[in-house]
C-alpha cells in the first residue's frame, strides 16, 4: 500500500500539538497539587517569560521570579526556529495554538460554516498584538516581574483547576480568566483568534520570521484556483492570490500545501529548496526536543527552583507559597511554634497547609506581608536604628535584592533604610534607581548611614 505522505504530515503535526497540550495541562495541574518546587509553572515552560526577563538577565545576571535557565533555552531555541522556519513554533509546537484550533473545529462542526472577520477590520486588528508585545515587555522590564501574569489567558488556563483560589490570591487574575473565556469563545467562530489579534509571542516571532529563508510558493501555471488553500489556512491568508507567501502572519503549519489537490502547485521552499511538510515537521520537532535534551544532559535546562541542600537553612522570608508550614521548619531550622509566630499564622491553620492556601482559611491573612514582616524582625529593627547596620559592603553595582540578601533584611525595612520608592523593582541596580526616580542619590543616602 502506497504511503500517503500528506496525511502522515497532517496527523503528525496534530498528534504532536495535542500531545504537548496534554503534557502542559498535566504539568499545570501537578504544579497546583505539588507546588512550584516539584512541578514547573506555566511561566517556566513558556519562552515568552524569558523575553520578559531579558532586561534583568542582561543587566543583573538574574531572572525575574518564576523564570529559570530552561526558559531562556526555550526562548533562544524558538527564536532560532523563527529565523530558519518562520513562525514554526506557533504552527507546529504551541499548545495554546492547538487549543484554539480544537475549539475552531468544534465551532465549524456546530455552525456548519467558517466565519471570517471582514478584511478591513481584520487588517487593523492584527496590529494589536504588536501593541500588546511592546506594552507587556515594557511593563515587565520596568517592574522586574511577570507583570502580565494576572492578565495572561495561557496562565489562566494553567490555573483552571483552582480558579477561585487564584482569584482569592490575586483579584486581578479574574482578567486572565475573562480573556481565556473570550479566546475560547472567539475560537468557536474564528480560527486562531488569540494568535491573530492578541498574542505578543506570536508578534515577536512574526517580526523575526520576516528574515527567514522559508517561504510558500504558488505555481500559477499549475494552480486550478480551487481556493482549498485559503479555506484551510488557520490565520486566513489569501494564498490563492499570491505567488509567494511572505506575510508575517504565516505560522508555517503548511495546511495549505497539504490541502492543495495539484502536486507542485503549492510548495514549501527553504532557501529555494522544496521541502515536504512532513520533513518540516520532523526537522522542527527534532531540533526543538533534541536541543532541550542536550540542554538537560548538560545541566542547562532548569525549570524548577534549586532545592535547598541537606543541612542548609534559608531565612524565613525565602519560604515559598507552595511550601507547607511543616516543611518550613526543615527549610528554616526553626521550630513549628517559631514558624507560626514569625509568620503570624493563626493557630487554627493545620501544619500541613501550604502558605498560599492560608488565605482560603483565613481571608485577612497575607503571606507576602507576613514574610515582609518576618524579614523585618530578623533585621532586628534595622530601619529604626540604622547605625547598628554595617552598610559599607553595599555597592552601587548591586541590585536591591542582592543588597537585601547581603544584609539579611526584608524588603520593607531595606526600602525604608535606603529611602527607596516602593515602586522600584528589587532587580534594579542601586546606582540606577535615579534613572527611574530622578533626584534619588544612592551614594548620599549610603554615606548618611
Amino acid at each position: 500500500m502506497k504511503m500517503d505522505w500528506n496525511k502522515a504530515a497532517k496527523w503528525s503535526r496534530l498528534l504532536i500539538l495535542v500531545g504537548l497540550l496534554i503534557w502542559v495541562t498535566y504539568e499545570s495541574y501537578m504544579h497546583q497539587v505539588l507546588g512550584g518546587g516539584k512541578a514547573p509553572s506555566i511561566h517556566a515552560l513558556c519562552p515568552y517569560g524569558a523575553l520578559e526577563s531579558l532586561y534583568t538577565l542582561l543587566l543583573t545576571g538574574t531572572f525575574i521570579k518564576k523564570i529559570y535557565s530552561g526558559t531562556v533555552v526555550l526562548l533562544v531555541l524558538t527564536v532560532a526556529l523563527a529565523v530558519l522556519f518562520r513562525r514554526s513554533f506557533c504552527g507546529l509546537l504551541c499548545p495554546f495554538g492547538v487549543l484554539q484550533e480544537v475549539f475552531a473545529k468544534i465551532g465549524q462542526k456546530l455552525f456548519k460554516k467558517r466565519f471570517i472577520i471582514p478584511s478591513k477590520v481584520d487588517r487593523i486588528l492584527r496590529y494589536f498584538k504588536y501593541v500588546v508585545l511592546v506594552f507587556t515587555v515594557g511593563m515587565a522590564w520596568y517592574y522586574g516581574s511577570l507583570w502580565m501574569a494576572p492578565y495572561d489567558p495561557y496562565a489562566a488556563f494553567s490555573h483552571i483547576s483552582v480558579i477561585s483560589g487564584s482569584i482569592e490570591e490575586d483579584p486581578l487574575a479574574i482578567f486572565g480568566f475573562i480573556l481565556l473565556f473570550i479566546t475560547v469563545a472567539g475560537s468557536f467562530f474564528y480560527d486562531r483568534f488569540f494568535c491573530k489579534y492578541i498574542c505578543p509571542a506570536g508578534a515577536f516571532y512574526a517580526i523575526i520570521g520576516k528574515i527567514s529563508p522559508t517561504k510558500i510558493e504558488r505555481n500559477d501555471n499549475l494552480c486550478v484556483h480551487c481556493k482549498k488553500c485559503d479555506k484551510s489556512c488557520p490565520v486566513n491568508i489569501e494564498i490563492e492570490k499570491a505567488d509567494r507567501i511572505t506575510t508575517a502572519e504565516c505560522i508555517n503549519c503548511n495546511d495549505c500545501v497539504l490541502a492543495c489537490p495539484v502536486k507542485g502547485a503549492l510548495e514549501v521552499k527553504v532557501a529555494r529548496k522544496t521541502v515536504h511538510p512532513l520533513v518540516m515537521v520532523v526537522v522542527v520537532v527534532g531540533l526543538f526536543f533534541g536541543t532541550i535534551g542536550i540542554a538537560q544532559l548538560t545541566g542547562n535546562f532548569q525549570i524548577l527552583p534549586l532545592a535547598v541542600a541537606q543541612g542548609e537553612v534559608i531565612p524565613i522570608y525565602e519560604v515559598k507559597g507552595y511550601n507547607t508550614i511543616e516543611e518550613a521548619t526543615t527549610l528554616t531550622g526553626l521550630t513549628l511554634e517559631e514558624v507560626y509566630q514569625q509568620l503570624a499564622i493563626p493557630e487554627s491553620v493545620p501544619k500541613e497547609t501550604q502558605f498560599k492556601q492560608i488565605s482560603a482559611l483565613v481571608p485577612e491573612y497575607s503571606f507576602d506581608q507576613a514574610k515582609a514582616n518576618a524579614g523585618g524582625s530578623e533585621s532586628e529593627g534595622a530601619a529604626s536604628t540604622p547605625g547598628t547596620i554595617d552598610v559599607s559592603a553595599i555597592k552601587g553595582s548591586m541590585t536591591i535584592q542582592e543588597a537585601m540578601d547581603s544584609l539579611s533584611m526584608g524588603a520593607t525595612d531595606f526600602y525604608a533604610l535606603f529611602k527607596i520608592p516602593e515602586t522600584i523593582p528589587p532587580q534594579t541596580i542601586l546606582k540606577e534607581i535615579v534613572n527611574i526616580s530622578p533626584g534619588y542619590d544612592f551614594q548620599q543616602i549610603k554615606d548618611s548611614l
